[in-house]
């Protein structure tokens, strides 16, 4: 018998980088919806819902065929709502309505609109195969070496770290580093419900992304970027479904 696994996107209506950005459009298409096409193709997830605390997001979501089963309480939705209380509120939510537990959890923030089903379902095999505690989505450090990397003391620059070589050619200092890139944390039910952690424990697992389909949405130049990898990389156009049923392709853009 498969695994059970709940999808789930967290979208309060909060945004302060971008205001709304979780309905903000990109090519016309609002941001949210790329993450509900992509969870809603994959082929892992037994259940996917938005949580959301505002009625218009709720209402563009269900547009493009999400379930939103309930409107997220107003504690959990505020600045210092952590994305961890979000996301058990969530589970314990649906756990209670059908009277089973899940062993998967899988949260999609609607960020990375670059972020595809054979992503979603990769990191969830990873998950399941290796029996790690979390699998989540990372990108490598181009460029920023740590050793590279400055802060500004009294107008002056110094050190972030370490002493950075004066001599050290850019190309001898690219990292063996990789960021969170917001794309996807996959976790085992019991280390979210029971340990209390999302990731970042012992045994976290990275699923690693191409620089090219990494977008982490979270101000206005992010939206450009995020446009023009589309623009460079088409995929099938995301259009609203109708009564809830099958998200359709169509034209790419």
């Amino acid at each position: 018998m498969a695994p059970r696994i709940l999808g789930v996107t967290l979208a309060r209506g909060g945004s302060k980088g971008v205001p709304r950005k979780n309905i903000r459009p990109i090519l016309g298409v609002p941001l949210i919806a790329y993450t509900i096409v992509e969870a809603r193709r994959a082929k892992h997830i037994s259940r996917y819902i938005v949580s959301t605390d505002d009625e218009e997001i709720r209402d563009v979501a269900r547009l493009y065929g999400a379930e939103v089963p309930f409107l997220r309480p107003a504690h959990l939705a505020t600045d210092k709502a952590t994305s961890r209380d979000a996301l058990q509120h969530a589970v314990a939510w649906a756990e209670e309505q059908e009277g089973e537990p899940y062993e998967y959890v899988i949260d999609l923030p609607c960020t990375n609109p670059m972020r595809t089903s054979e992503d979603i379902d990769a990191a969830l095999e990873k998950l399941m195969a290796t029996g790690a505690d979390s699998v989540i989505g990372v990108t490598q450090l181009e460029d920023h070496h740590p050793l590279r990397i400055k802060k500004i003391v009294d107008d002056r620059i110094v050190d972030f770290c370490l002493p950075e070589p004066i001599e050290a050619m850019r190309q001898d200092l690219k990292p063996d580093a990789y960021i969170r890139n917001g794309s996807i944390y996959s976790v085992r039910r019991d280390v979210l419900m029971l340990q209390n952690a999302r990731y970042g424990t012992a045994d976290s697992r990275p699923y690693i992304f191409p620089p090219e389909r990494t977008v982490n949405v979270d101000t206005e130049t992010d939206i450009l970027l995020a446009e023009l990898l589309f623009q460079r990389s088409p995929r099938d156009y995301v259009v609203p479904v109708s009564g809830g049923g099958a998200s359709g392709g169509g034209a790419s853009g």
